[in-house]
């Protein structure tokens, strides 16, 4: 039917060029913040291209429903602003009848979103942590090159061993500058090595000197050592919520936990929310052919980011206790589901 090709041929030059164009800027920010990870040593700088295509494919979900609600809502814009849409209407095609071709262009984007949301999120994430934990069992003098600084993994040490170190577990000329509780600490010796002691490791310093600097309370101490011993590896507790993400939805069902329900929520709001919004973006673009298309646009960028809030949110909801996942599930997502229909039928 001329209507329905029409409408998804025009659909989908606005959606291609929508996603070209977000792609390309979020790109940007992806790469700029996996940039910054790695120099914080929270990642290895050679896994960086490779994390961030993982970090692409762990949200391209959300890449793909803001994509197909802008196309929608542009490409019916402009059917208005040219009043294509009112010669349709007087052949007899109603705004009701909108919502087939729309929906036939997009159930393959539908389905994509939700294999993403279910199977390539926690994957991609499984793989984003690996990438980092790998990184972080080297240790942080392993993370050291000689003659270069290094920040440790917890970002509270400054370590610097000289070039004529070549050993794997030792050093020579070793200084090292650590800020805890205001006060700044100064160490530096002739020799160094890595000692292990009942699972945790330390560095055992020879001949050498630290300094105390306490700006709050005006110390200044120096003290000459022999022998010290500073520990060199902290690891951070594993997070609860990273942990689930990062988990395929049959692991979450085995075990239904208060973190694993919110997960669930999450993941089940994102694919239902793509599919509310298509239908918002079929009633939200009926303008004025004189008032341009700047409104419908402001509109559904404000729909779409408060919606994504909710669902973000729905998710912490259902960990702290405050709704179940049912009621969660009907309290977001129902009344979106009733407003767009209700537009449609106001529409019509």
């Amino acid at each position: 039917m001329l209507f329905h090709s029409s409408i998804r041929n025009e659909l989908s030059r606005y959606y291609w060029a929508t996603l070209v164009v977000l792609t390309t800027i979020v790109l940007t920010v992806w790469l700029i913040r996996v940039f910054g990870d790695a120099s914080f040593g929270k990642i290895s700088p050679q896994d960086v291209s490779l994390v961030l295509g993982y970090t692409v494919l762990s949200n391209m979900h959300s890449l793909l429903t803001l994509s197909l609600y802008i196309a929608t809502v542009s490409t019916l814009s402009r059917m208005y602003a040219d009043s294509e849409m009112v010669i349709w209407q007087s052949s007899g095609q109603s705004t009701m009848a909108l919502v087939r071709p729309a929906l036939s262009f997009a159930w393959p984007w539908l389905l994509a979103i939700s294999l993403l949301c279910l199977f390539a999120w926690p994957w991609s994430n499984q793989q984003i942590n690996d990438a980092r934990e790998r990184f972080e069992k080297r240790g942080d003098l392993e993370r050291i090159q000689p003659g270069m600084f290094q920040e440790s993994a917890d970002g509270k040490r400054v370590f610097f061993i000289d070039k004529s170190s070549t050993a794997k577990d030792q050093g020579n000329r070793i200084f090292i500058v650590a800020t805890e509780d205001n006060t700044q600490t100064i160490v530096s010796s002739q020799t160094g090595m890595i000692e292990t002691r009942l699972g945790n490791r330390y560095l055992v310093l020879s001949d050498g000197q630290r300094v105390e600097i306490n700006p709050v309370k005006n110390e200044f101490k120096v003290i000459e050592f022999g022998t010290y011993t500073s520990l060199v590896e902290s690891k951070a507790a594993p997070s609860i919520l990273e942990d689930a993400q990062a988990k395929m939805p049959q692991e979450l069902l085995a075990n239904l936990t208060p973190v694993h329900k919110g997960e669930l929520t999450w993941r089940l709001g994102m694919i239902v929310a793509a599919f509310n919004l298509l239908l918002l973006a079929i009633g939200i673009p009926f303008i004025n052919p004189r008032s341009g298309r700047s409104g419908s646009l402001i509109m559904t960028l404000a729909s779409f980011f408060t919606y994504y809030n909710m669902v973000n949110m729905s998710r912490n909801w259902v960990v702290m206790g405050k709704l179940s996942m049912t009621d969660m599930m009907l309290a977001l997502h129902l009344p979106v589901f009733l407003l767009a229909w209700l537009i449609l039928y106001w529409r019509q």
